[in-house]
């Protein structure tokens, strides 16, 4: 890829041309996992150059190293948008820098926990659910 111009990722075949194999398989494999576990209410879109899934709000992003600004150098990131506010009760995601965004690096696509990621996303989704459900009595 040449990095003298701007990159513009239009769609998740343009993003699949672009990405290594290794890196390829690991971000077909996590989107899999995701379009099987979020409900329908739930959408894909291309947003910073990755792979974004959002209901009312953010629920998480697929990011792999060759795509610039994604703060990694190997692998593909899995990261929760709103990864502070889960409880991750495994302890499975990293608590980088980012206040918010909790997430998990791939390097190959062994290293994935579907378990793992399914329990997260279904959390990530009860969370999704309550965003704008104010509770009486509640400031």
């Amino acid at each position: 890829m040449n990095n003298s111009y701007p990159l513009k990722i239009q769609s998740i075949a343009h993003l699949f041309d672009v990405l290594p194999e290794n890196e390829r398989l690991i971000v077909d494999i996590l989107r899999q996992i995701i379009h099987e576990t979020l409900p329908n209410n739930c959408k894909e879109k291309i947003a910073f150059n990755v792979p974004y899934y959002y209901g009312k709000k953010g629920i998480c992003i697929v990011w792999p190293a060759r795509i610039p600004r994604g703060g990694i150098k190997e692998g593909v990131l899995l990261g929760f948008w709103y990864g502070n506010k889960l409880a991750d009760t495994d302890n499975y995601l990293t608590h980088g820098t980012n206040k918010q965004i909790f997430y998990k690096i791939y390097k190959s696509p062994e290293e994935i926990d579907q378990e793992a990621i399914v329990k997260l996303l279904n959390e990530a989704i009860q969370l999704d659910n309550r965003w704008g459900i104010r509770k009486s009595g509640s400031k």
